[in-house]
């Protein structure tokens, strides 16, 4: 654990040897990129919602309806996490990690099982996806044991950091890949060890072997699954089997190119009505193809861009390790689950049945992604400059720049608890 800032004489700022670490006006394009992307969706999702409501024999507004609460709840998410000391965190990795347990054997034992998959607790009408609540506390744990590896200089430690490593790989690899059965969920987990420890430093013999690790894995899971092999192979020629196996690709094909260049327009879709399973959930970039065409598409995958781009240039000016591999990890998760969705979307990768952040219809996932941003949001609060104590009063600016560790100075934590 890093040792806790020291208050100066004002409130400006914490002191780390000859720099203060001032606390400024967060980045508030963050959240509104963020919140231009969850109104896209809920565009979207009242466009499609009579048909939806009509295969489910619900009222015509009920999943706009409880999406709306889902947003609201998402945004009071948002602005509690930014409000929490970073350093809290820490604090709160092992009760996180203990929740992620229960729910992952509530998942087995209460869980309903829905296209071969158990990897939803139904609770008087309401659903929870155990899988989000792991990625953040991975996160949560990751960012911290790296952190303090690196602060203890036992990062390159076979026994000490590769092991614990290992042993968090294995179970995520249980937990989520072969008990709840969601592949793409894992492969994001996996995505933000490799990459966190890549940037934490862990030296590259060692990446190699975590690596090789993920990539037997992967090559275990679908080559011992029946249904996942079928997924591979639809995914080299989905137009093979579009009545079974490659249903959902080749009615996502469909979807995407029939809007064109500018798109039906919002009530001329067809592929929501029952032709494409998942129209609201892991479909909805196929749908939104259809209804924008590809202008729409093009202006959409800009916004993420821009999203990711802000959260890249976080993790850049991050104060210290803990909080830029926070940043990192959550770059890469909301990266690398927009990948996947959108790729399975346009057949350049084979489906995973994974949300797209901030888009598809589905409480879990938009709370957690939306605790995500609001680490980073709390990030940026002391990023961008750091200011010399000599020149301080006279306001010349010390600007910091750190990438993967080794590659710049680094700072200890600037937002730890004051003592």
């Amino acid at each position: 654990m890093y040792v806790p800032g020291q208050r100066t004489s004002s409130d400006s700022g914490l002191k780390f040897g000859n720099y203060v670490q001032r606390k400024h006006r967060p980045d508030y394009i963050l959240p509104i990129l963020a919140l231009l992307l969850t109104v896209v969706g809920l565009i979207v999702l009242y466009a499609i919602s009579p048909a939806l409501s009509a295969q489910r024999n619900v009222a015509e507004n009920y999943f706009i309806n409880r999406q709306f609460i889902a947003v609201a709840a998402s945004v009071i998410v948002f602005f509690i996490v930014a409000k929490v000391p970073l350093a809290a965190w820490q604090k709160l990795q092992a009760p996180l990690i203990v929740a992620a347990v229960i729910a992952s054997a509530a998942v087995r034992l209460l869980g309903e099982q829905v296209n071969g998959a158990y990897r939803w607790i139904q609770i008087q009408g309401l659903s929870f996806q155990a899988a989000e609540l792991i990625k953040f506390a991975l996160l949560i744990w990751l960012a911290s044991f790296l952190a303090t590896q690196i602060n203890n200089g036992k990062l390159a430690s076979f026994k000490q950091t590769l092991l614990p490593l290992f042993y968090a790989f294995i179970v995520i690899g249980i937990i989520v890949a072969v008990v709840q059965s969601d592949l793409g969920s894992a492969a994001v987990m996996f995505a933000m060890m490799g990459v966190m420890a890549f940037v934490a430093g862990l030296p590259m013999k060692r990446i190699v072997i975590v690596a090789g690790a993920i990539a037997i894995a992967f090559i275990l899971a679908v080559s011992s699954t029946p249904y996942r092999r079928q997924r591979l192979q639809t995914f080299f020629n989905p137009a093979s089997d579009c009545q079974s196996t490659g249903y959902q690709t080749c009615q996502a094909l469909i979807a995407v190119g029939s809007g064109g260049i500018f798109g039906l327009g919002l009530a001329r879709s067809v592929q929501a009505y029952g032709y494409l399973p998942e129209a609201a959930n892991d479909s909805i970039f196929a749908i939104f193809a259809e209804k924008f065409g590809f202008i729409g598409t093009t202006l959409l995958i800009a916004l993420f861009v821009g999203l990711f781009t802000r959260i890249f240039r976080i993790a850049e000016k991050a104060p210290d390790d803990y909080t830029r591999l926070l940043v990192v990890g959550v770059l890469t998760w909301f990266s690398i689950q927009s990948m996947i969705n959108i790729g399975a979307m346009i057949g350049v990768l084979p489906l995973k049945g994974i949300t797209l952040p901030f888009i598809s219809y589905g409480g879990t996932s938009l709370l957690f992604v939306s605790a995500a941003l609001g680490l980073v949001f709390n990030v940026s609060r002391y990023t961008s400059f750091r200011v010399s104590k000599a020149k301080s009063e006279r306001g010349h600016l010390h600007d910091g720049f750190t990438g993967r560790r080794g590659h710049g100075r680094t700072y200890r934590s600037a937002i730890a608890r004051s003592s």
